[in-house]
């Protein structure tokens, strides 16, 4: 394996499914404090075989660095051998200097339906207390082949948890029409749809103009629900134009406005047929008209348009004690009856070298 340039990088990225908005080369422009490199996996005869966008973090003053594939790397991950994709990276980051590595599969492992969760939902409970609707053999293999080659999963043994959410939500598409989808919905959500459309929430898909509203949107959001993202207006213009100047349509804005006035807010990235909103925006007031629930609709319709086999609604809280404020965002989706997936999470393997380890361990401390 080895360097590979970005339009070779580009074109493989339907070889193992359409590779995560994290693995795309323009996300290496969205952090521009990491270094970054792009990684391909060939054949005797020079074909991509697999591929890996890497973020280094340097270490001041020392040219050893940590590695970072976030949902990543895109390879096949049903091989048995998996030894024959990561040994090759493993030894490519050690000559790069790395003294750890961090990946990100993306095999599912664990599938819960929203109405397995509504009905479970209790004081302390949290979603790993439920029996799963599906557990995912190939996510359950490989995580056993990664701990047989010296891989941790992160969050466990007290280290620390993911970066990316461990628990995501999706509302699957394929083989669904658009009538359907709608009839499914919970009756709260159809409701919301309809008090929508009666108050006359117009929705519609913005530009880089309208990050600013998007932005003030957000801080209001935060606020409100008690989070900080930590994240800049210019974060924001700098992932838009830099996903978007790769493929137009990469990063979407749209809007819904109440008497010529944005409510909401919400992000949408796509990659090939694969959808995911981002990041959720909304104002303190006129929540009674539902501007939140018209823009998740009008970006449901869009992604099945695409062909998108999972809306993907990205990461929710484990928790399903209902008194608990955390819990508010996973019960608002599990309205649209879609289902919540436990990935892999994320694993770290410390390269090997007294030093190497010495860096890693006053790194975890650090953090």
């Amino acid at each position: 394996m080895g360097p590979v340039d970005p339009e070779n990088y580009r074109r493989a990225s339907v070889l193992q499914g359409d590779r995560s908005y994290l693995q795309a080369p323009s996300w290496a422009m969205v952090k521009p404090d990491w270094g970054s490199e792009l990684l391909a996996w060939r054949d005797a005869a020079g074909q991509v075989l697999g591929t890996a966008l890497v973020l280094y973090r340097r270490v001041p003053g020392i040219r050893r660095c940590f590695a970072y594939l976030p949902e990543g790397p895109d390879i096949d991950w049903r091989d048995p051998n998996l030894d024959r994709w990561l040994d090759p990276l493993v030894d490519h980051l050690l000559a790069a200097g790395a003294f750890a590595v961090r990946i990100g599969p993306p095999p599912p492992l664990r599938r819960w339906h929203a109405d397995t969760l509504k009905a479970a939902a209790g004081p302390a409970l949290r979603i790993g207390d439920v029996l799963p609707d599906l557990v995912e053999p190939i996510g359950s293999s490989v995580g056993d082949r990664l701990r047989s080659l010296g891989w941790r999963r992160m969050g466990e043994d007290g280290s620390r948890g993911d970066a990316q959410p461990r628990f995501v939500f999706q509302v699957p598409l394929q083989g669904r029409g658009l009538d359907e989808l709608k009839a499914s919905l919970s009756s709260e959500w159809r409701r919301n749809l309809k008090k929508a459309e009666r108050s006359g929430v117009e929705t519609r898909i913005g530009d880089a103009s309208d990050l600013p509203t998007f932005y003030e949107l957000l801080k209001t959001t935060e606020q409100r629900n008690g989070f900080n993202l930590g994240r800049s207006l210019a974060y924001y213009e700098r992932q838009y134009r830099a996903l978007n100047a790769e493929e137009p349509g990469r990063m979407r804005l749209y809007l819904a406005s109440h008497g010529g006035e944005v409510l909401a807010a919400h992000t949408m990235n796509v990659v090939g047929r694969r959808v995911w909103y981002q990041t959720g925006a909304s104002a303190n007031h006129r929540r009674d008209v539902r501007p939140s629930h018209a823009l998740q609709w009008r970006m449901l319709q869009d992604a099945h348009k695409l062909g998108a086999e999972y809306y993907d609604m990205r990461g929710v809280s484990d928790c399903l004690d209902p008194s608990r404020r955390e819990f508010g965002l996973l019960r608002w989706k599990l309205g649209t009856r879609g289902e919540v997936v436990e990935t892999l999470g994320e694993w770290e393997l410390t390269l090997s070298g007294v030093v190497n380890k010495t860096l890693h361990h006053a790194m975890q401390k650090y953090r």
